[in-house]
């Protein structure tokens, strides 16, 4: 089964997702599905923890790799491999599915079975895209996690879902349609392999050449990223979609665009990322700095906590272009995955919070509720948590990204490291302004006086993410230490020129 794990990680939640839908909503069915789903979820988390406890830190190269041909005639296999970046995203999605399964375990009522099902499909098809090392397996992973999100917001969304859906989907479908070009290019520069590690091996590209196939990734990733000015989809994504959908859109899909810049732009063509730079730099400044203040002027807390993400992103997109003297910046690189990671598990906390208050009030206006604090005292405690590691409070998993990334960005440029660190400040302004209007104060709303305080469900959910964001606040050093050996391998790739 070592052999397997990654085949088991991607199939075993699909096949979980196909034994759910088959079981159906109909009757006593529902709640047979919901277990299904759950055992499921874990099972796949499960099959998923031998990867790090397994992972050999010293190695900078691919791992647990997997090979059978696909289609011979033309060249594709079906290559799996995980390295020291990849293999903390496989776990990470694994961790969130289950917690979606039991978020929306009694919120969901419409159709539960079918909703549980796309999540599960959905959860094997992001991890088929964080392992696969065929560049068509993975475009074919990449555009196949669309189909369940744009279900998910589409059947069991807000008011406006079909809206939003819509727009999902064509944005991340145009961008993606330019990176199959410029993969199929890539393929005849390799002699017709389609292995992302012969792409990244290819000795020559010419810059103009090099220019045009990033600008073809760059629109692919910078959608799904979401970057400014291309981020206008995931406010109206957020907000249109359950909890579930929102915790799974913010921990993991938006990690998938940022990951394509580390196994695609930078590597195969880094002097175009050289030559780029500055231009991303720019755009992921704006993210952090003009995005975090269109965060402050929300009445909607998931557009705010939506807006968030974006400058949270931006965070991550400025770490992967700091070139201090030709070379990418450790710092920026190992901050950028840090901070993915620990925006995985905060965003994921902050719409579940949301998702808490929503299910008893069914409003996410800010002037809808205060005084929260006086009928539900351990939320308030947990969304408090949240709230300063959304802020990047230390000890927190959201100081460790924000730290590193600012300490690479004043070696590039001292203002670069000032404009990037006013996000802490824009950060808890608009998060811990959000948390007074909503939490303290007197109760103005007669509905608050009536809420109950969490139950044992959703308790257990905020305690295993409190456990993750203490957890990588306080001590970094596991995750680090995966990641450190592979950030290194691609600083020594995208040092070496290809003109």
């Amino acid at each position: 089964m070592l052999n397997h794990l990654l085949s088991w990680a991607i199939w075993l939640p699909i096949f979980a997702g196909i034994i759910v839908a088959v079981i159906g909503s109909n009757g006593a069915r529902a709640n047979i599905a919901r277990w299904v789903a759950l055992f499921g979820a874990i099972a796949s988390f499960l099959v998923t923890l031998p990867l790090f406890s397994g992972f050999d830190r010293l190695n900078g190269g691919m791992q647990f790799t997997e090979l059978a041909s696909w289609i011979p005639a033309l060249g594709l296999n079906y290559h799996l491999g995980v390295d020291g970046i990849s293999v903390l995203f496989v776990i990470l999605n694994a961790f969130t599915t289950v917690l979606v399964v039991l978020a929306d375990w009694q919120v969901i009522q419409k159709k539960p079975a079918q909703y549980f099902a796309a999540f599960l499909i959905m959860s094997g098809l992001i991890n088929g895209a964080f392992s696969a090392l065929d560049a068509i397996l993975f475009y074919a992973f990449f555009e196949g996690m669309l189909i369940p999100m744009y279900l998910i917001i589409g059947v069991w969304g807000g008011p406006r879902r079909v809206y939003a859906s819509i727009k999902f989907f064509l944005y991340t479908l145009l961008g993606s349609l330019l990176m199959l070009v410029a993969l199929i290019y890539l393929s005849r520069l390799t002699g017709g392999s389609f292995a992302i590690l012969d792409m990244q091996a290819i000795p020559q590209i010419a810059k103009s050449t090099q220019i045009l196939i990033f600008i073809a990734f760059f629109l692919s990733f910078a959608v799904k990223v979401p970057m400014w000015p291309v981020h206008t989809w995931l406010p109206d994504a957020h907000v249109e979609a359950p909890t579930g959908g929102s915790m799974v859109l913010a921990a993991i899909t938006l990690k998938i665009g940022a990951y394509g810049f580390l196994r695609f732009i930078l590597p195969i063509v880094p002097d175009a990322s050289h030559f780029f730079a500055p231009v991303i730099i720019v755009l992921s400044l704006v993210a952090v700095v003009y995005v975090g203040m269109v965060a402050l002027v929300q009445t909607d807390m998931k557009k705010l906590v939506a807006y968030s993400s974006i400058s949270h992103m931006g965070f991550v997109t400025l770490g992967l272009f700091l070139f201090v003297n030709g070379t990418l910046n450790d710092w920026g690189l190992k901050g950028a995955i840090m901070q993915m990671i620990s925006h995985g598990f905060v965003s994921a906390a902050m719409f579940m919070c949301i998702g808490v208050m929503y299910d008893r009030m069914h409003t996410r206006n800010i002037a809808d509720y205060g005084g929260v604090v006086n009928t539900m005292p351990k939320f308030a405690a947990f969304m408090m948590l949240f709230a300063m590691a959304n802020a990047g409070l230390p000890a927190t998993s959201g100081f460790i990204g924000e730290f590193m990334v600012i300490m690479g960005a004043t070696e590039y440029n001292f203002w670069v490291g000032m404009l990037a660190a006013s996000t802490l400040i824009f950060g808890a302004a608009y998060t811990l302004w959000m948390y007074k209007r909503v939490i303290f104060g007197a109760i103005a709303n007669e509905e608050v006086r009536q809420l109950k305080d969490v139950n044992g469900r959703e308790l257990l959910i905020l305690i295993i993410l409190t456990v993750a964001v203490l957890g990588m606040g306080l001590y970094p050093e596991p995750f680090i230490a995966v990641v450190h050996q592979a950030a290194n391998t691609l600083i020594e790739q995208v040092a070496q020129s290809k003109i």
